[in-house]
């Protein structure tokens, strides 16, 4: 990912604000009534407001700090969403088999981190690319793999590899746990911010958008 700056953007604004996944679907009504639809893209975008999250002067001036150094639009950063940001179902400890990420072949040593989402009619498979640093565990056919020892874990890309000897064998099945964050960046080059607005309660908007890795 190019312009990107590997730093959280500060946890406890990030966790009181506002957003979600967001899709693109074209729908075309036909002269009968009924719809066709298409997605136009293959994966959720989400976007969020930090002005939700923003309660205090001291806050704020963090934000607009954090923006200036990003240079607006120009640099991603990482953001943690409260609501999704664990392999594991919502209140449930991170375990090394939260996930399958693949199968073994005897060959492939190299793993990319996804989340499932759904499991009966159209599971999607969201790529992780922000692995938070040090929570990655993984898992062959339910066998807890060591870090450092069976596997390493790039958590700027998501890539888990294996090491020399440890390559899981044909069949096998590949697991993993983990906590993230979601690559973004400031939708907007302006922070427009009236101190006297904020004062009397008004909320700042300062939107960000979900980037591709």
């Amino acid at each position: 990912m190019s312009a990107f700056h590997e730093i959280l953007f500060p946890l406890d604004i990030a966790l009181r604000s506002a957003g979600g996944p967001q899709r693109l679907t074209e729908v075309v009504t036909l002269g009968s009534g009924a719809e066709e639809r298409n997605a136009r893209w293959a994966h959720s975008r989400r976007r969020y407001d930090a002005g939700y999250g923003v309660k205090t002067y001291q806050e704020l001036a963090r934000v607009v700090a954090f923006f200036e150094e990003r240079r607006g639009r120009l640099y991603g950063f990482r953001w943690r969403d409260r609501l999704d940001h664990s392999s594991a179902a919502p209140d449930a400890s991170v375990t090394p088999t939260d996930q399958v990420i693949g199968s073994g072949d005897g060959a492939t040593d190299r793993f990319a981190l996804v989340k499932t989402y759904g499991a009966l009619h159209a599971p999607y498979r969201r790529p992780i690319a922000k692995p938070v640093p040090g929570s990655v565990r993984v898992a062959v056919d339910g066998i807890a793999a060591a870090e450092g020892v069976d596997f390493t874990v790039d958590a700027t890309t998501g890539i888990v590899t294996f090491l020399p000897g440890r390559i899981p064998p044909l069949g096998a099945t590949v697991t993993a746990g983990f906590l993230f964050d979601v690559p973004v960046r400031f939708d907007t080059d302006y922070l427009e911010v009236d101190l006297s607005a904020f004062a009397a309660g008004a909320i700042p908007k300062i939107p960000l958008v979900e980037i591709r890795p």
